[in-house]
């Protein structure tokens, strides 16, 4: 599975995607990209999903209107050390995540609740 973590994710958790394709905004060249021309860009090169923090990026655009699933991750910060412990979340729902729309992952979710 091929991942794009956003500019505001950082780098090292890429990492944590072990036997997949992960893949950084700025590594790509595509940093400084609006919203709408980032998710463009991630479909026309294969990407199967976009992580990202921006709690907004739903509301701003039609998500449907892209082949892709959208993870936001819900965390106190957006440190390695805030991010680490949703990874095996992540890793849970991202082979089964409905592209076109935006699948929430919070801490409460890594521990188990809703």
């Amino acid at each position: 599975m091929r991942v794009l973590l956003d500019e505001c994710i950082p780098r090292r958790l890429k990492r944590e995607f072990a036997g997949h394709d992960a893949r950084t905004v700025p590594e790509m060249g595509w940093a400084s990209k609006r919203n709408g021309d980032l998710l463009r860009l991630a479909v026309a090169d294969g990407f199967d999903a976009f992580l990202t923090v921006d709690r907004k990026l739903q509301h701003q655009q039609n998500l449907s209107a892209f082949n892709i699933t959208v993870v936001v991750l819900i965390a106190s910060g957006n440190t390695v050390a805030d991010l680490k412990p949703l990874m095996p979340k992540v890793l849970e729902v991202l082979p089964t995540a409905p592209r076109g729309q935006a699948i929430l992952v919070s801490s409460r979710d890594a521990r188990g609740r809703r």
